[in-house]
This record gives C-alpha cells, structure tokens and sequence, in this order.
C-alpha cells in the first residue's frame, strides 16, 4: 500500500505526526505542542478529525486512557516512515526555494 493521500488535512497531520515524533501525548498535549513548534493553534474539530484520518491510515495508534480518561497517542513504524518522507520533501523544496532567493 502506498503512502496515504492526506487532503486538505496534511498540515493539521505534520503537525500531528511532529508533535508525537517528541514523544507520546493526548490531544490537549499535542495541540499546545503544535502551538509552541508551529505557533499554530488546532482547534478540536481539527485536531480530532486529523488523529481519525491518522488512526485510520495506520500512522499513529491509541493507547490506554490515562487520567481523567485521556487517550494518549503514538507514532506507528509507518508514522515515522510518511513523516521522514515528508519532512525531508518539504526540506528539498524549501532549500531550492532559498536558493532561487538567494540569485534575486
């Protein structure tokens, strides 16, 4: 299976993935998470439909409640293998993008 097509949901989605490469965390944690790395603030209808389209691709997985009934998620091996390709994308195409600034 190739890697999923995200739609309109791939930025909410980096984020998502960026946040949980730091480390497993509950939707509160990621989104306060997402603000700090990406001063960029998910609402909830965002973030939870984001973590559905994930959980469903097989790139992040639930685990057991915590506290307060809060459901902590995870990088699946898949996770981190879209999310390397993508970071490293957005890397080559920020790097020709700086370069061709660079001749103006």
């Amino acid at each position: 299976m190739g890697m999923p097509n995200l739609g309109r949901f791939s930025d909410p989605s980096i984020l998502i993935l960026t946040s949980l490469a730091g480390g497993n965390k509950h939707g509160y944690a990621i989104m306060e998470d997402a603000e700090k790395i990406a001063r960029v603030r998910l609402g909830t209808g965002t973030l939870y439909g984001a973590i559905a389209r994930l959980e469903e691709f097989g790139l992040i997985e639930a685990l057991p409640a915590e506290e307060r009934g809060r459901r902590p998620y995870r990088m699946t091996a898949t996770g981190i293998a879209f999310l390397r390709e993508q970071l490293t994308s957005m890397e080559a195409f920020s790097t020709l993008g700086l370069q061709r600034l660079a001749a103006l």
